[in-house]
């Protein structure tokens, strides 16, 4: 194997599963894929290139051939492979069907049944923000808990929402998507899901940037924030830091921002905690502790002792979660 990996303990399997599992995260740029013992031991991680040439026709192909060449190259039988896990960027309804995946230039696509066909096993298919949170409610941030709500702040927002250790995908697949939760009734600028006013407009990387500019058009305030050619999340926090006025203002509206549409979320799900993840969560206290004061001043009283914290597994959440996922409803799969 090329990594070794501690031992991930994966409570509550049956005695009759198969040794082995893969978990899949399929990205617009890249395919991360984990080859696991069903005991919970990682064994192996590697990634390939999300090719969407010809509306991302061959990435499912691209998964199969690599879960083969794996296989023959540790010299295991698919008959010791319980299945594979996949989590994609897009909703999953329950019988693996996929409602279009942009990044990916997917439309309808079923992608158990393809994966499956391609590759003679199991496959359960989860949104890619859900089976992340399982990952983190397993292994990570919110390792313990049961009832999870995580947001990914990245160039979107992602969300998902884990309740008695399931995730909620809904009837559609389309639960968790805390990003299209809408914020602002005034706002006339056109989010990428066609809708205006979503909270990834404000809290999401390209979000925290796009309220910079505006505050700069605007401001009379010295800001430190001026000086960069190309503006970014990463810039606003880093100055907010060193005390920049500008910097901190924007903070604190976009922490207010989320902290209230996560009081809001929290009123329908009571989480036990609330775990931020993505490129943005790199900010840490200052964001968190920001998010987190502005959610008590929101919360229902019963809601105002949800834990915060940080996501813990980075970019192996959604391969981790996606073979629990497989894990966890392996008895409910056909035979």
């Amino acid at each position: 194997m090329k990594k070794k990996q501690e031992n991930r303990d994966w409570a509550g399997m049956e005695e009759t599963m198969k040794k082995y599992a893969f978990g899949v995260d399929i990205g617009g740029t890249t395919c991360k894929i984990g080859f696991f013992e069903t005991s919970g031991k990682l064994l192996d991680r590697w990634e390939i290139k999300t090719n969407t040439e010809n509306k991302g026709a061959s990435i499912l192909e691209d998964v199969a051939k690599a879960v083969d060449n794996k296989l023959a190259q540790e010299g295991i039988s698919k008959d010791d492979v319980q299945g594979i896990g996949i989590g994609v960027p897009g909703p999953v309804k329950s019988n693996g069907v996929v409602n279009k995946c942009v990044n990916l230039g997917w439309g309808i696509v079923n992608v158990e049944e393809e994966l499956s066909t391609m590759t003679g096993l199991k496959i359960k298919a989860g949104n890619d923000a859900n089976v992340a949170a399982l990952g983190e409610m397993w292994q990570g941030g919110a390792k313990g808990c049961k009832d999870v709500v995580m947001v990914t702040l990245g160039t979107g927002v992602g969300g998902g929402i884990i309740i008695d250790g399931n995730i909620v995908a809904g009837s559609t697949g389309a639960g968790g998507e805390i990003g299209h939760i809408t914020v602002n009734d005034d706002e006339i600028e056109l989010c990428n899901c066609g809708k205006c006013g979503c909270l990834e407009q404000y809290t999401s990387a390209t979000g925290i940037v796009r309220l910079a500019k505006r505050k700069l058009a605007i401001t009379s305030k010295e800001t430190t924030l001026e000086k960069y050619e190309e503006l970014t999340a990463k810039a606003v926090f880093d100055e907010a830091k060193e005390g920049d006025p500008v910097a901190l203002d924007l903070v604190d509206e976009v922490c207010q921002i989320l902290g209230k549409a996560l009081a809001n979320i929290a009123c329908v799900v009571n989480p036990e905690v609330i775990v931020i993840g993505g490129g943005v969560s790199k900010a840490g206290a200052i964001l968190i502790e920001n998010i987190h004061r502005h959610y008590i001043e929101n919360a229902f009283h019963a809601c105002r002792d949800t834990k915060f914290a940080l996501a813990s597994l980075g970019n192996d959440a959604g391969m981790i979660g996606a073979a629990k996922y497989l894990m966890q409803n392996i008895t409910k799969m056909k035979q």
